[in-house]
């Protein structure tokens, strides 16, 4: 259910993902390992051996969820590498289920999004909230799929 995307001369999954040579990829970027987006956090290369391709050996963690994952690759091998991006909301409210109600720069709001299941982001939120404090949300979107994966006061 692509909310409002618009997919020209492609399917749907190459929008979310780009190519990128193992060999290529740094400590920092993206990666998807087991069709989970990942920051990389290391990374080597071991050499050429006798009969095959210099391996690339990734450690990364979930972006959404901080599970270390590990997987390797030839280096001159092509990895899918998710597009994430970031964006920042008000945080207006908080129902009962944990639903919040969002509000971005331009005053549009979502009330899709739920606090996060991970309790070391979820309830400092939530006890600031309470507490009268004006917070900022950090959403994470990557391949269809959007988080919160932190806040920060709201700068007066």
């Amino acid at each position: 259910m692509g909310d409002d995307e618009t997919f020209e001369r492609t399917d749907a999954g190459a929008s979310l993902t780009f190519p990128m040579a193992a060999g290529n990829l740094k400590k920092g970027d993206f990666v998807c390992i087991k069709e989970h987006p990942c920051k990389i956090v290391d990374i080597s290369t071991s050499k050429t051996g006798k009969h095959g391709h210099a391996k690339t050996i990734i450690v990364a963690l979930d972006i959404f969820t901080n599970k270390k994952l590990e997987d390797q690759a030839p280096s001159s091998h092509s990895l899918p590498c998710p597009v994430v991006t970031r964006k920042e909301y008000q945080l207006l409210d908080i129902n009962k289920d944990g639903m919040l109600s969002l509000m971005d720069d331009d005053n549009n709001t979502r009330e899709d999004l739920n606090l996060p299941d991970d309790d070391e982001v979820a309830i400092p939120i939530k006890e600031e909230f309470a507490a009268g404090k004006n917070l900022v949300l950090i959403v994470v979107s990557a391949m269809g799929k959007d988080c919160v994966v932190g806040h920060k006061d709201e700068k007066a």
